[in-house]
């Protein structure tokens, strides 16, 4: 899986990509991961990445040509992308289901955003999606860069050592996760439940997968209307309304 990353802080996203499950897929061979500087693709001496808006207004806009630039040299010297994301505010809400598909892909560019925005005629020439990773307001596109880049990577076979884990993450069959417990198994007047030290797998299992359901309906129960409930699931759903039907 390949990645590149247009970024003026390119120090910022090589700190996040020099630790955990991302360095370890890159030192595996299992992703490449290139930063581009986007500097590196100006003319003037200044090395001007930015401009006032025609308008007017506050702030400043992230100019076309070094981003058309650093698009083109990606495309010459790494191949062509599949993807060429920009990451905005105004894009698609990114979710696993995004991260599932990007999977699939060989190759992504991802182009952070900084200041007011960019020209939005890389929008239109450049980029051949938009997203963004929630609701609310980041100084630039370097984070958002690294969650997706750390969610799509994780779905690369190899890269998470144990790939149940990956099968069992929250939203990952569009549930919440069931808790989690370790040892000691009591801590601070709290015990693990009980069914858990039982040793009684197929009681573990189902114990997990209703604690899931149950979670994801008190907390996050706009996931359940696109869940992937199997038959056993839909009938744990309607055990655990009953039971909070019951409760003072």
């Amino acid at each position: 899986m390949k990645f590149d990353i247009v970024t003026i802080f390119p120090r910022m996203v090589e700190a996040g990509l020099a630790e955990g499950v991302i360095s370890r897929g890159i030192e595996r061979g299992l992703l490449d991961v290139h930063v581009h500087d986007l500097r590196g693709y100006t003319t003037d001496r200044h090395r001007s990445v930015d401009d006032v808006p025609y308008g007017g207004g506050p702030g400043m806009v992230m100019k076309p040509e070094p981003l058309a630039r650093a698009v083109e040299d990606i495309r010459t010297r790494r191949g062509g992308p599949d993807a060429v994301v920009l990451l905005s505010p105004q894009g698609r809400r990114f979710t696993q289901a995004e991260a599932v598909r990007m999977s699939a892909l060989r190759h992504v560019a991802l182009l952070c955003g900084r200041y007011e925005g960019m020209d939005d005629r890389i929008r239109t020439l450049v980029a051949t999606e938009e997203l963004s990773i929630g609701d609310y307001v980041l100084s630039g596109g370097e984070l958002p860069a690294l969650v997706i880049v750390d969610a799509i990577s994780r779905l690369v076979p190899g890269v998470v050592g144990d790939s149940r884990s990956v099968e069992e993450d929250s939203f990952s069959r569009g549930l919440l996760d069931y808790p989690h417990y370790t040892r000691p198994s009591e801590f601070s007047g709290h015990k693990v439940p009980d069914v858990l030290l039982s040793g009684h797998h197929e009681e573990v299992r189902r114990w997990r997968k209703k604690t899931a359901i149950r979670r994801t309906l008190e907390r996050r129960p706009d996931l359940l209307d696109t869940a992937a409930l199997d038959d056993e699931g839909r009938a744990l759903l309607d055990e655990i309304k009953k039971e909070q039907e019951r409760e003072p």
